[in-house]
């Protein structure tokens, strides 16, 4: 058994990482097997060598955070446990820093991992970024922020949200109500996105002088968007032939983020996605960003981050025995 102290100046910084109830404690104690007690201005970790040395840097992380104002959370636990045992505890850092946005509540908008800060990083710095990635990424979330926070600097003077209104197994010709109302409840996520960062009154304000515009893909088709900060959500629900409408919208000092996840494709089985066709074509084109978040990147309910695992692993056992029928197949071909 190893013992580990660790000196605390302030004591309030303690009870942030430890959580209500000592909840963020309990994560540590339980996934690394070890002990931790505070007395004073002490903590005392108990426990096997190596696992003692991953909760000593996992809890001076979660200091680091602390002590730039961020708040701890299970999923921050987890994540900072992750780097640590990667060896890349020296990132840990970078989450304190670029705010990305201000919600209309005084709350700075960053990201929370690694992958959430390629992503905000690459909006930044290219014309047109694709972020593709499973549910709870921060896809949505983080490209309106960024599109909010280049309308506040006047870098554009438009932000155009749109998502393809695709029928996921329902039909929207039986839902109530005119067009406009069987497509909000799609257009929903931006909405909500929008009120957060920019209140509903200003966002209401905004959206009457056309500086805000959330639209289904289709109201596309046909123009030419020049000074705008323009997102496509849930593109894997495009087509090919959408997809390539959409690209082609883009005007002069215009940006295009686009997000999907790739593995909840609503389209029937025959019609290909252009979200899939486009990550292939666009790769490597200059001023084109592709960033692949991953289950690590979840900052959602961890139970979230495991069923993200649980289908990956499905998909893939499920492959494989097609993939080696398929070899068989062409192995007795050639012969």
């Amino acid at each position: 058994m190893t013992e580990q102290i660790i000196s605390v100046d302030r004591m309030e910084n303690i009870i942030s990482v430890f959580g209500s109830f000592d909840e963020n404690l309990r994560i540590i104690e339980n996934e690394l097997g070890v002990k931790v007690t505070d007395r004073e201005s002490e903590i005392r970790i108990t426990g096997e060598a190596e696992n003692v040395m991953v909760a000593q840097k996992t809890i001076e992380g979660l200091m680091t955070l602390v002590s730039k104002g961020e708040t701890v959370d299970g999923q921050n636990v987890r994540y900072i446990m992750g780097l640590v045992k990667n060896g890349q505890e020296e990132k840990i850092e970078d989450l304190t820093r670029n705010v990305i946005c201000v919600t209309a509540k005084g709350k700075p908008i960053k990201a929370k991992t690694i992958g959430q800060k390629k992503y905000t990083e690459a909006i930044k710095k290219n014309v047109i970024t694709l972020g593709v990635g499973p549910a709870g990424t921060g896809k949505t979330y983080l490209a309106v922020a960024a599109a909010v926070a280049a309308f506040r600097a006047k870098e554009v003077n438009r932000i155009i949200l749109t998502r393809p209104a695709v029928e996921a197994g329902e039909r929207l010709g039986f839902l109530p109500g005119d067009l406009q109302s069987k497509v909000d409840p799609y257009l929903r996520p931006l909405y909500d996105a929008l009120f957060e960062m920019l209140g509903a009154e200003t966002y209401a304000k905004f959206l009457e002088r056309g500086d805000i515009e959330v639209a289904p893909l289709a109201y596309m088709r046909g123009r030419t968007l020049d000074d705008s900060f323009i997102i496509l959500d849930e593109a894997q629900n495009t087509s090919r032939e959408q997809m390539k409408m959409f690209l082609t919208r883009l005007g002069f000092g215009s940006k295009i983020v686009i997000t999907g996840d790739i593995t909840q494709i609503d389209l029937p089985a025959d019609k290909a996605s252009g979200l899939k066709e486009a990550l292939r074509v666009l790769e490597g084109v200059e001023d084109i960003a592709i960033c692949r978040l991953t289950g690590a990147d979840v900052v959602r309910h961890v139970l979230v981050q495991r069923i993200v695992e649980a289908y990956d692993k499905y998909e893939k056992n499920r492959q494989e025995p097609q993939q080696s029928g398929q070899r068989r197949k062409n192995s007795r071909e050639k012969r």
